[in-house]
């Protein structure tokens, strides 16, 4: 199939980025390739430890601690070896060559490559659970927690494509709140106004101590105009875009999946994406460890592991999202073929299916424009034919899903866990 080339804002035309672009004369490549690590600064702890917490653990909670201070970014050049350049180029062209080869057909494609992303980015959290929970969870079933926190992770990507073009402190929230409405409405779309930590009893033996909740917001403003710049290349950009975010950590919770929708929104900002949303997640979950080193790597100043690991986990991505568009195309021509000859209202649900793969019939109704009568005929008539199985009630309304695409669906995030064994 031939597509029309496009040239994604950040790309420079014929692949190449001038390192130095903004560097000052009489500075050097070296000096302009330099990013500078986090710094740190002492804060009072004053809050008890559990009582619970042993003798020890009291013990070294107790002084002042040391939390991380973020550098300015917003002006600073990031520079990569030609390597990684080179890798980076490559998995943006495969992006946008994955976004052109289903941008003929998005319907179905957009909505089920949204919810791999949110999973594999839910994944990586330790958030698991199978595709047709999570399609059960999408229309209000509460039965598994998981699956709950899974379908809100849906809404607060759907949120950060939806305000990928303003990318601002402001909209960042707002798809944090997506996130956690549901299941902490007392943090959702706040920013912290306490110190975190990343594992450990107390910020003096934590594994990383972000910025006093007083850095939040300058940190974020500084983020968001790196983010708004256009003379970076958009995978790079996305990828310390990320890191940077992870480093402020500056939410109660939720700080890993909401900072993975910013990459989403990004791309989509930056051209690189229009019509689909390319599962990167799914990419860094084949080695967890990789990602969360590259995260520690950038906090000491080296970018290029993060960017690096992006590329390759846009490239995997991008395999795997070819792999489920085929397993849904041959699912979809099984369908035609069994409802040959049948009813047009019937083949109409056939388009609802593979982006819903739970539906009810007000759904299947409100499709079709057809009454509701009607519409349980076709679901009926699809139920006998294979294609759709009965999966219950949920709040007293009969709900059914499509087997043939929760498979597809489980079979890609098989995929994208098989990980890296160290």
């Amino acid at each position: 199939m031939t597509t029309q080339s496009r040239q994604p804002r950040g790309i420079p035309a014929g692949g190449e980025f001038d390192a130095q672009r903004h560097a000052e004369p009489g500075i050097s490549l070296s000096a302009a390739a330099f990013w500078p690590a986090i710094g740190f600064e002492e804060h009072p702890w004053e809050t008890d430890p559990d009582r619970g917490a042993s003798r020890r653990q009291r013990l070294l909670a107790r002084g002042p601690y040391q939390a991380a201070v973020v550098p300015e970014i917003a002006d600073l050049d990031p520079v990569i070896d030609s390597r990684t350049q080179a890798l980076a180029e490559a998995a943006t062209l495969e992006m946008v060559r994955f976004d052109a080869e289903l941008g003929r057909d998005t319907t179905p494609f957009a909505a089920l490559l949204l919810r791999s992303e949110s999973a594999s980015s839910s994944q990586i959290e330790n958030l698991t659970a199978g595709a047709r929970r999570i399609a059960l969870a999408q229309l209000g079933d509460t039965s598994s927690t998981n699956a709950s926190l899974i379908a809100s992770n849906v809404k607060a990507l759907q949120a950060a494509i939806d305000l990928s073009e303003d990318l601002s402190v402001e909209n960042i929230a707002v798809m944090h709140h997506a996130l956690l409405n549901a299941s902490d409405r007392n943090i959702a779309g706040e920013y912290r106004d306490a110190q975190n930590w990343i594992r450990g009893q107390s910020p003096h033996t934590a594994e990383f101590v972000p910025p006093h909740p007083d850095r939040v917001l300058p940190a974020m403003e500084d983020l968001v105009a790196f983010m708004r710049r256009d003379d970076i290349p958009a995978l790079t950009q996305a990828a310390i875009a990320h890191a940077q975010f992870e480093t402020i950590h500056p939410f109660a919770d939720g700080n890993g999946r909401t900072g993975r929708a910013i990459v989403s929104a990004l791309l989509r900002a930056k051209g690189v994406t229009e019509n689909v949303t390319v599962p990167v997640s799914s990419g860094l979950l084949t080695d967890t460890h990789l990602y969360f080193d590259a995260l520690s790597a950038y906090r000491d100043g080296a970018i290029q592991p993060i960017v690096e690991r992006f590329a390759e986990s846009a490239v995997r991505a991008v395999d795997n999202g070819r792999q489920l568009a085929a397993d849904i195309e041959a699912a979809e021509q099984g369908f035609r073929e069994k409802l040959a000859g049948g009813p047009s209202s019937v083949r109409k649900v056939l388009d609802l299916v593979p982006r819903e793969p739970a539906l009810t019939a007000e759904m299947v109704a409100e499709h079709t424009e057809t009454s509701l009568a009607t519409a349980y005929r076709a679901v009926e008539r699809l139920e006998a034919a294979g294609i759709l199985a009965s999966a219950g009630k949920i709040r007293g309304t009969r709900v059914w899903v499509t087997p043939d695409i929760i498979a597809a669906l489980d079979a890609f995030a098989d995929r994208a866990g098989r990980r890296t064994r160290h």
